[in-house]
């Protein structure tokens, strides 16, 4: 694999700098957060609930893709959403306005390294798909730790691509999600954040961690799934890197073609297609 060339400094559309976000910020990646957050909202957000007239924070809300998911598993919540894109806010609250009208939702446009909110404003923090595009995810926990009150919880879900799972296995294919781990590192952030979870959560402080595996499995028995998860969640996610790898010297376009090629047809009939989420509950002293 050949040295990539550096990316340029950009913004991630969820929450904190980093020097590129690998998956873009187009109306494509806008659509395939909505559907990969309806796809995995069963998986993902079981078992998080707050009590109604909790405060609580999203820290990293995008698109609002997850937050829709969040009001409908804890109506009544006092939830403050906050990211460093504008241009994603005003989606967020489109979203949250045609899904949840009546919902109590403070925006925030900010940094979450420099949340302007007193210590201990919050019962329960949720920050989901965010520390993987963080170059110092240990700082933004530790900025999260702070608006977070005593006993309060912190719930994080990562993923991770060293995880992903398919049949039939081909090499290309197996490369080309390579290409999109090695590019992400290559902007500051870390696409294997999932299996790091509990340390960096106990480094940072946090006590009574729990880390669970929620695995994701489209085959012959969950049809829709190949088309919903492998098709539209996973595989777009990887296309949407193409030119990017080729550009960084990483491959070229008929090979990393033939890599996606290989992909698809895990979401064919007799494939399969199989990948590992992380969810962690922490507790602040």
């Amino acid at each position: 694999m050949t040295t990539s060339t550096p990316r340029p400094t950009a913004v991630r559309a969820d929450t904190g700098p980093v020097h590129g976000y690998v998956h873009g910020y187009s109306p494509t990646e806008a659509r395939r957060l909505g559907d990969q957050a309806d796809t995995l909202a069963g998986l993902l957000h079981a078992g998080t609930t707050y009590p109604p007239g909790s405060r609580v924070l999203e820290a990293g809300c995008g698109v609002g893709a997850q937050t829709v998911h969040l009001l409908d598993s804890s109506p009544g919540v006092l939830l403050t959403a906050a990211d460093l894109s504008a241009d994603s806010l005003a989606q967020a609250r489109a979203r949250v306005a045609a899904h949840a009208p009546g919902a109590n939702v403070r925006w925030h446009h900010g940094d979450l390294h420099r949340l302007p909110f007193a210590d201990g404003s919050f019962d329960h923090v949720f920050v989901c798909f965010v520390l993987e595009h963080l170059a110092d995810p240990t700082a933004a926990l530790a900025a999260l730790r702070r608006v977070l009150r005593p006993g309060g919880t912190l719930t994080v879900i990562e993923g991770d691509h060293g995880t992903a799972c398919f049949h039939p296995l081909g090499e290309a294919a197996r490369r080309v999600v390579d290409h999109l781990v090695r590019l992400q590192a290559d902007g500051g952030g870390d696409a294997l954040i999932g299996r790091r979870l509990y340390p960096l959560l106990t480094g940072a402080g946090f006590r009574d961690v729990v880390v669970g595996p929620r695995t994701m499995s489209a085959d012959g028995a969950r049809p829709a799934l190949a088309e919903t998860f492998t098709r539209r969640t996973f595989i777009a996610m990887v296309e949407a890197v193409r030119d990017d790898a080729v550009a960084a010297g990483l491959t070229t376009a008929g090979a990393f073609d033939h890599g996606v090629a290989e992909l698809r047809r895990t979401a064919e009939p007799g494939g399969t297609f199989h990948y590992t989420f992380f969810k962690a509950v922490a507790v602040n002293p």
